[in-house]
């Protein structure tokens, strides 16, 4: 399984490259719904002590169609190295394997995602030589999945959709649409994609409020995450005493994550908290509130509101 948040945004590619079809739909590039995809070496080295790798290659060969190659990189933030690093990757795959290579950046946030799209010129002033022009998924074009339904007919580009969107005002709308999805699903998908989206939302407040939402979820089994841990607690989780506790527990985790000042009064409040409905709009304001006291009265306006 994947180790690394870094690894797990181009790992979901090789592991289900059925993922491909919807998001060059996103991007606007025709590519049919079954096209055989083969894992390639991300090494670009020609030179030894001259190391260059990619993140994923991929060899893409739609039915009836021209091949290509499909470089993959994780983009966290802007690097003034990438645009010519990208160029020598795109160059030296199309040489060596003489198929046409495309660049797919995947990135978390929308200022890394505009950067990233280039384009990225080689050349002298007033000549361009070589111009690069990046694929790019972000949270300004992948969409938002927050109904269960949606989620469910597509738990990869669920997940996917759950990663980009993981720094968002919508992560947890969207994560609790895909727990939702994955309860009706087999345990084998359950145990992959759950311990995929824990790896890949990284040490963001969103994994915080996925793995509390996990802890809900006691009916599935995991490998070495919060799914395992779940799984050996049992019944435990199932007591709503217990329930409560976790949540109150990961509010404050999250706010202390935000640097949001928590009084003394306002934290005890939290952890006194029983009702979990309570519990529930706290936590989905959790991740854009500016003070603790902000958190009670967005949840009050919220609940005056629906009455």
């Amino acid at each position: 399984m994947v180790s690394s948040s870094h690894e797990a945004w181009h790992r979901i590619f090789q592991d289900r490259p059925e993922l491909l079809a919807p998001v060059f739909r996103i991007l606007g590039v025709p590519l049919s719904d079954e096209p055989s995809v083969e894992v390639l070496t991300p090494d670009a080295t020609e030179i030894r002590p001259l190391e260059r790798r990619v993140d994923s290659v991929l060899r893409v060969q739609p039915p009836g169609e021209e091949g290509f190659l499909l470089a993959i990189e994780a983009q966290g933030r802007r690097d003034v190295d990438k645009g010519s690093s990208w160029t020598y990757y795109l160059a030296f795959l199309q040489a060596k394997y003489d198929m046409p290579a495309l660049l797919l950046v995947v990135c978390q946030d929308e200022f890394t995602a505009e950067w990233a799209a280039g384009p990225f010129r080689v050349g002298v002033k007033g000549w361009t030589a070589l111009s690069t022009h990046p694929l790019v998924l972000g949270p300004n074009n992948v969409p938002m999945i927050t109904d269960p339904a949606e989620a469910a007919r597509d738990l990869t580009l669920a997940t996917f959709s759950a990663m980009t969107h993981g720094k968002g005002r919508n992560t947890t709308a969207i994560l609790k649409a895909l727990v939702t999805a994955l309860g009706r699903s087999d345990p084998h998908s359950i145990n992959y994609y759950a311990e995929m989206l824990e790896v890949g939302l990284g040490a963001t407040p969103a994994r915080d409020i996925w793995r509390n939402l996990m802890n809900k979820a006691s009916y599935f089994p995991g490998r070495g995450t919060l799914v395992e841990e779940t799984y050996l607690r049992g019944e435990a989780d199932g007591e709503a005493k217990g329930e409560a506790k976790g949540e109150a527990k990961s509010i404050l985790r999250l706010l202390a994550a935000r640097g949001v000042p928590v009084s003394e009064a306002a934290a005890q409040r939290i952890t006194d908290c029983t009702d979990l409905d309570t519990l529930d709009r706290w936590l989905d304001l959790v991740i854009t509130v500016a003070t603790a006291d902000e958190l009670f009265t967005e949840a009050d306006r919220a609940e005056s509101t629906e009455r």
